[in-house]
């Protein structure tokens, strides 16, 4: 099975290119919303990862699938809250890999709780999230330069 092969690691500056160009697909950019300003500035891109290796309450993860780096997932501390992005190459949506990697992901990452923020209408991000026992526990308004509006996002939970 595809899963099995599936692992994190630390990411690299040599993962960065990949990354960046998972992160130039138009519609997996509409359906993460929260974006960079200008995701096909690689400049900023570049310095936005230099400044997150730069942090050590930030943890950033490679998802790779048979020696192939197919996403990665990130968490922070924003006022307190640890919170978790994640991001998979739109060529392997609907395999199970976002629920793994963020499986995996958690198995390591102790602190509780967590929390995630998806656009409303981001129907898979939230299933993974809930697969993964997220809970919703509140709703907010932001703007998302993807979509260049305020849109309705999820606040999602997880305890335990």
């Amino acid at each position: 099975m595809l899963i099995d092969q599936l692992s994190l690691r630390d990411i690299t500056e040599a993962d960065l290119p990949t990354i960046f160009e998972h992160e130039q697909d138009p519609e997996a950019i509409r359906m993460a919303a929260f974006t960079h300003q200008d995701p096909s500035n690689r400049d900023a891109f570049m310095a936005h990862w230099h400044r997150l290796f730069a942090v050590d309450t930030v943890v950033t993860k490679a998802v790779v699938l048979d020696k192939t780096v197919v996403g990665h997932i990130a968490s922070w501390v924003q006022e307190g809250d640890r919170e978790i992005t994640y991001w998979i190459d739109r060529n392997h949506w609907g395999k199970g890999i976002a629920t793994t990697a963020l499986q995996l992901f958690l198995a390591d990452m102790e602190t509780r709780p967590l929390w995630a923020r998806t656009a409303k209408d981001n129907v898979g991000s939230i299933r993974v999230l809930e697969k993964c026992g997220f809970e919703t526990v509140g709703q907010d308004r932001g703007f998302a330069n993807a979509r260049g509006e305020e849109i309705d996002e999820l606040v999602l939970r997880l305890d335990s």
